[in-house]
C-alpha cells in the first residue's frame, strides 16, 4: 500500500490512524519477539517521556537469556545481525556525540530496562519550534542514554525542519554521508544508542511503499519492523469516509 498524503485530512484523522498504527506495530513486535527476553509496549510513559512504542528487556541473566534471544520457539531466528538494507548508513559520529548534552537515562515504571523506542511523528511534533525542539531533545537524550531509536516521519518538512527530521536529529555536518532529496522528503530512520551511535536512513515519499526498518536491541542485533504490513492493517481501521478521501487524493496525484 502506498504512503498517503496525510496533509489532505484533518490532524485528528491522522491521530486516530497513528494510535492504531503503533498498536499494530506493538502487537507485531511481540509476535516476532516471542521466546526472546524482549517485549514491546505501546504508548507507555518512561522517565516522564511518552514514546510511541517501547521495547523492554526482562531481567533474565546468563545463558538462559542469551539462548532466548537467539531462537524463537519454532526454531526461527528472531533477531537479525546483518547490516540493514537502507539507502544511507552514517557512521561518522565523533562530532555529533561530543556536542550532545548530558544523558537522561530512561527507565520504565516496571523496572524492566528500556532498550529501544519507536516514534511516529504526529502533526503536534511539528506544530511549533518549541514542540519540535522538545521532540529532538528527547531523541538526543534517548540516544545519549544508550537507548536505540527508530523514527518514522510521514509528514512533509516544515520551515522548522526544511531538510527533514533526520537532519534535525543528527545535525547538519554529515553532508558527505546524507543528502536530502526533495523528491523523497519523508523519513524512516533508525539510530543506535551510545556509545556506538550510527544512523540508518531510508528517504520515502507519498506513493512509496514503506520499507522494513531495523529497531536495534543491542549494538549488533535488531528486530526488523514491518512498517508496510502494520501501516496497511491500521489504514483498514480508518473510517470509510476518510479512507476514501485519502485514496481519492492518491489517485488524483497520479494523474
Amino acid at each position: 500500500m502506498p504512503i498517503h498524503d496525510w496533509t489532505r485530512v484533518e490532524a485528528g484523522i491522522f491521530h486516530h490512524f497513528h494510535h492504531d498504527w503503533i498498536t499494530e506495530i506493538s502487537r507485531t513486535l511481540n509476535r516476532i519477539l516471542r521466546g526472546t527476553e524482549y517485549y514491546a509496549l505501546a504508548e507507555q510513559v518512561a522517565g516522564g517521556l511518552g514514546p510511541d512504542v517501547l521495547t523492554l528487556q526482562r531481567p533474565l541473566g546468563g545463558k538462559k537469556a542469551r539462548k532466548a534471544s537467539a531462537q524463537r520457539p519454532n526454531g526461527g531466528v528472531a533477531l537479525a545481525e546483518s547490516p540493514p538494507q537502507v539507502r544511507y548508513r552514517i557512521t561518522n559520529v565523533k562530532r555529533w556525540y561530543a556536542e550532545k548534552k548530558k544523558a537522561v537515562t530512561i527507565r520504565h515504571v516496571s523496572g524492566h530496562r528500556v532498550v529501544a523506542v519507536l516514534e511516529i511523528l504526529s502533526p503536534g511534533n511539528k506544530s511549533s519550534r518549541a514542540d519540535l525542539d522538545a521532540f529532538v531533545r528527547k531523541a538526543h537524550d534517548l540516544l545519549a542514554g544508550g537507548v536505540h531509536l527508530a523514527v518514522v516521519d510521514l509528514l512533509p518538512p516544515t520551515s522548522r525542519d526544511p531538510e527533514g527530521i533526520h537532519t534535525i536529529i543528527w545535525g547538519e555536518d554529515d553532508d558527505a554521508a546524507f543528502q536530502f532529496d526533495p523528491a523523497k522528503p519523508l523519513t524512516c530512520a533508525s539510530y543506535q544508542g551510545a556509545p556506538g551511535t550510527e544512523a540508518f536512513v531510508e528517504p520515502v515519499a507519498v506513493g512509496d511503499v514503506l520499507p522494513e526498518m531495523p529497531l536495534f536491541l543491542t549494538a549488533r542485533e535488531y528486530v526488523p519492523v514491518p512498517l508496510e504490513a502494520t501501516y496497511e492493517a491500521a489504514f483498514a481501521a480508518v473510517p470509510d469516509f476518510w479512507r476514501e478521501e485519502l485514496e481519492r487524493n492518491q489517485r488524483r496525484g497520479k494523474r
